[in-house]
């Protein structure tokens, strides 16, 4: 029998969405194993012939399962951009119809019965600049880069990686150390870069800013930073800020004018001060970004913040074409303020990328009226128990990676900013215990998983570093120091995904039944699979591919070796912690 109780669908968000100006996709959840078939019933509610409402059927495909559902998806297109639709569900037994009024045991021939979707207005697509899907990311902590100007330096700066990072110590990273570092980038195959905040602030990190309109003065100034976003764009590089809107320091000259003059500061407003004078002795009393007192939470809901923050977004693109910002802390700022972020900075640069740091599920945010993407650290989550604690078998990763994916639309999860580490995270070395056959795997499925994919600098070199401060080591630039065997892998992991369109663009992921802790998962399209294979196991893996390859030709890309098939099923030799990414028409 059905399981009624299990079965979820709502005419909305990842449900029910725009994929694009004239196609639909619908979703609906079902108990695991519980329902053996579904058909859609769509139509537009006005068209009836002899009386009758004239209705389509089409098949649903199971697009995955997690540990309790499985999710079927339909992609459906309309003439007249209207549709009323509901769901037949079968079992070996029973047929059951689910429209908007419930569950009956007949088909409803009242369209005001069935789930309704009004109108596809192309305002309401899901649309990020197209540019991002194809950027391979690369994330640079300025201070800890490449020292290129030692008069640049601040008082006191230590030799470049002559002391383990603190959170106080200074090595002079700059940006005229990132411009002599473009043609390692280029040849590493880097399209865009995420630059942590770079305006004017006391601390090694920057987070705390002071004053918004400046450059710190330890990077360079302005001009420099022209002559970088340019020389970037002239090699097919973008390049993204970080913007601390959240909070700012409490060196910031409005909140240094609430110390002074307290309830009389034109700026009391400013920030979230519950009383006065805001500190006595050894206490403070205003709102901060977690409970450091030198960063004040600012007011983002009051009318004089919003048009000063952004005046500063706006500067940035105006001043010197950035290509997109990665906002700290968006998680904590109101959707209102964010909605308004994302017309200011669009009406001025329509394929601006806008990113928000948000750790948990981030739908609310990703509706098409706020971010682009988010930083996709519950797929990291998942990665690490899996690759590097073992806390996890294939099947429960495969299942929990599902779930994930089914909280987004595709067209989110192909944007999604996916990575394997941080400034804010250890290095992806120590988390893997410096086993490097791990951190391969990991990369691995960075660069084939659905997404845009981010690279912590260093991390391609084995660069080392526990929690922060540690995970902010200088970037050693002697190759002797380099494991150029993981870098030459990861330049041929990015070639693979520049050159294979499959794995950048359209489509959902399918995962194929794990063989122990050997697990695979393809992508398709009219004419082509690419698989990936990933044995994570100390063991040699056979692992037969459920395709029928018999005299196609078959491609292994990491070696671009190819052969043709000789059987109908081909069985695939996985050596330990061995990857390998395959492609075959179909």
């Amino acid at each position: 029998m059905i399981d009624l109780t299990s079965i979820y669908h709502r005419a909305v968000d990842n449900y029910c969405y725009l994929h694009d100006s004239e196609t639909l996709h619908i979703r609906i959840r079902t108990k695991k194993t519980n329902v053996s078939e579904i058909e859609i019933i769509y139509g537009d509610q006005y068209e009836t012939s002899d009386y009758r409402w004239v209705t389509f059927r089409q098949g649903m495909k199971k697009t995955g399962s997690d540990g309790l559902f499985d999710y079927w998806q339909a992609a459906i297109k309309s003439d007249h951009k209207r549709v009323r639709y509901g769901f037949i569900l079968k079992d070996h037994e029973q047929q059951i119809t689910l429209t908007e009024k419930g569950f009956s045991s007949f088909i409803p021939e009242d369209t005001g019965w069935y789930f309704c979707f009004p109108y596809m207005h192309k305002k309401d697509l899901f649309s990020p600049p197209e540019w991002v899907y194809e950027t391979i990311w690369y994330q640079i902590f300025p201070e800890r880069f490449r020292n290129g100007d030692a008069s640049l330096n601040p008082d006191h700066t230590v030799g470049w990686g002559a002391a383990e990072p603190s959170l106080t110590n200074f090595f002079g990273g700059d940006f005229q150390g990132i411009l002599e570092a473009l043609d390692y980038l280029e040849d590493l195959g880097i399209t865009g870069i995420y630059l942590t905040p770079i305006f004017y602030a006391k601390s090694n990190h920057k987070y705390d800013t002071i004053d918004y309109f400046k450059i710190d003065p330890q990077f360079g100034d302005i001009d420099l930073f022209r002559r970088l976003v340019e020389e970037c764009h002239n090699r097919g590089m973008r390049v993204m800020l970080d913007a601390v809107f959240n909070h700012s320091s409490d060196q910031f000259p409005p909140f240094q004018d609430v110390l002074i003059n307290g309830e009389n500061s034109p700026y009391k407003d400013w920030f979230h001060i519950n009383q006065f004078p805001v500190k006595q002795e050894n206490s403070f009393h205003y709102e901060t970004f977690g409970f450091y007192e030198n960063m004040p939470k600012l007011n983002t809901s009051n009318p004089e913040v919003k048009k000063y923050l952004f005046e500063i977004a706006s500067y940035w693109i105006t001043e010197c074409n950035i290509d997109g910002w990665r906002l700290d802390v968006a998680n904590e700022i109101d959707h209102c303020f964010w909605r308004e972020f994302r017309s200011t900075v669009k009406s001025i640069k329509p394929d601006l990328f806008i990113l928000g740091e948000v750790w948990h599920d981030a739908l609310p945010w990703l509706r098409g009226d706020q971010f682009d993407s988010v930083m996709n650290y519950p797929v990291l989550s998942k990665s690490l128990q899996f690759f590097a604690y073992d806390m996890l078998s294939a099947q429960q990763f495969i299942e929990d990676i599902t779930t994930i994916l089914q909280q987004y639309s595709d067209n989110v999860n192909h944007l999604l900013f996916n990575i394997v580490g941080s400034h804010d995270t250890p290095r992806i070395l120590n988390e893997c215990q410096y086993r490097k056959e791990r951190v391969k795997l990991l990369f691995t499925f960075l660069m084939t998983y659905p997404g845009t994919p981010c690279i912590y600098y260093g991390d391609e070199i084995g660069l080392d570093g526990g929690s922060d401060p540690g995970c902010r080591k200088c970037m050693p630039w002697q190759e002797e120091q380099h494991d150029l065997d993981f870098k030459n892998y990861l330049k041929t992991l990015i070639r693979i995904r520049k050159e294979t369109p499959l794995l950048t663009f359209d489509g959902p992921l399918f995962f194929l039944p794990p063989v122990e802790k050997c697990f695979a998962y393809y992508k398709e399209n009219d004419t082509e699979y690419i698989v990936v294979i990933l044995n994570h196991s100390d063991q040699e893996i056979h692992y037969t591919l459920p395709f029928s390859l018999k005299g196609k030709k078959v491609t292994m890309l990491i070696n671009n070796h190819e052969y043709a098939a000789e059987a109908q099923e081909l069985t695939v030799v996985m050596k330990p912690y061995e990857s390998s990414i395959l492609s075959f028409a179909r």
